[in-house]
């Protein structure tokens, strides 16, 4: 599974993916450290990474915006809860395949997750 992280992920937790053999592209690693939102999912759709954030307003631009990715994980997580969120990271993705995430927006938090299917728009509905 091949993830892009967001500029506000905790090292920690790239460390953590990448301790379970997870290929981890941190936007710092491209130059996009301050790109915008909008730029940072395109460049993981286009790259086929699942995009993991602790940013909320990315549930705007794949829901409201309907805008093309291959999956975004949202973590719940302060300083303070970043151990039980890594451990429902851990068992999340043990259960689902990469495939079953794409066109997926994936809340994780202490004890639990929740998964949406998203639909995008292509640029001919546009």
């Amino acid at each position: 599974m091949k993830f892009f992280t967001d500029q506000d992920v905790y090292q920690t937790t790239v460390d953590y993916l990448r301790s379970l053999g997870y290929d981890v592209l941190k936007a710092s690693d491209v130059g996009l450290q301050r790109a915008p939102d909008e730029e940072l999912l395109r460049y993981a759709s286009e790259h086929q990474r699942i995009l993991v954030t602790r940013d909320k307003g990315y549930g705007a631009l794949v829901f409201l915006s309907f805008q093309k990715h291959s999956g975004v994980i949202l973590l719940r997580v302060q300083p303070q809860t970043v151990d039980a969120v890594h451990r429902e990271l851990k068992q999340f993705l043990q259960e689902y395949a990469e495939d079953s995430l794409r066109n997926h927006f994936v809340v994780i938090e202490p004890g639990g997750h929740r998964i949406r299917k998203s639909e995008f728009r292509s640029q001919a509905e546009e």
